[in-house]
């Protein structure tokens, strides 16, 4: 799923290219597409695009009266339209506007098209009051932006409930905008086990895992911006994510040792053993204990 580098980065680049055009019509593909029914999507249609902007994991389509919040799930994408296809594989919705001349003296129909492969259809629109957008479903329920986050900050949310780091991490009521990539990268990068507990981190481990992020953020950010497009989860740079059985960049510091994983049904927490757990190895997700 595409995290918080990946989805900021995109909303800037749909800004550059979207920003000032005219809606002239939101169009679902299927009845799930669109999870809300008032307000209605037509309030905008003869409006200019404002902006597009991100919350945590959601891109914000920005008119006058009314916000699109677009949540793209494991598969979706979110993307430049030309062929405006009557029937585009794996459709969702499409925001189209009206026609601008281009460079060329051409006529400009691009549209937005919100894909979705498989068959889950989890990827949907909610159309929000402008202004509105964090009192009102799916995003009231967003904790902070990881990106920009403090040591203080974390320290609080620390306190109130414990839990594991890694499931913290990826909690979007804790903090918004990281999923299981960038959990697995914070942890490596602040030398915490992924189930060390948010108790026994407390203030001082706050400060190691606040740095991280900023750090994870900003090189995933950083990389997303040189892109034309949003990357596959198979082109993001990781240092242990999905690298279970290569070696620990850290080697060369602490002897050679091997990224591990713990498996779940959804995913794969990876770590090194060296690096996070004392050289303790972490079983399973059954018989695994809490690390500290």
């Amino acid at each position: 799923m595409p995290e918080m580098p990946e989805i900021e980065a995109h909303a800037e680049r749909l800004s550059d290219q979207f920003a000032g055009r005219v809606l002239a019509k939101f169009h679902p593909f299927n009845f799930t597409a669109l999870k809300t029914a008032v307000p209605a999507p037509d309030l905008a249609y003869g409006l200019p695009l404002l902006g597009v902007r991100r919350r945590g994991k959601y891109l914000l389509i920005d008119f006058e009266p009314v916000t699109f919040v677009v949540h793209l799930m494991q598969g979706g994408r979110l993307l430049q339209d030309t062929k405006l296809s009557a029937k585009p594989r794996g459709g969702q919705a499409r925001f189209i506007f009206e026609p601008i001349e281009g460079p060329d003296g051409h006529l400009d129909e691009t549209a937005l098209l919100l894909t979705e492969q498989g068959k889950e259809r989890r990827a949907g629109v909610w159309c929000v009051t402008a202004g509105k957008v964090e009192t009102t479903p799916p995003v009231d329920k967003l904790g902070p932006e990881a990106a920009g986050i403090t040591a203080e900050a974390l320290a609080e949310r620390f306190a109130e409930k414990s839990m594991r780091i890694h499931g913290f991490l990826r909690d979007q009521r804790m903090v918004a905008g990281i999923g299981r990539r960038l959990a697995n990268e914070v942890c490596w990068t602040a030398r915490v086990s992924p189930f060390a507990t948010t108790k026994s981190l407390g203030a001082t481990g706050a400060v190691d895992i606040a740095a991280a992020i900023a750090t994870c953020v900003a090189e995933g950010l950083s990389e997303e911006r040189s892109r034309d497009d949003m990357s596959s989860s198979k082109d993001r740079t990781s240092t242990v994510h999905n690298r279970t059985g290569a070696p620990c960049p850290r080697s060369d510091e602490h002897g050679a040792d091997t990224v591990r994983a713990v498996e779940y049904s959804g995913y794969t927490v990876n770590y090194c053993p060296s690096c996070q757990t004392g050289g303790k190895i972490l079983a399973d997700n059954t018989t695994s204990k809490f690390l500290k």
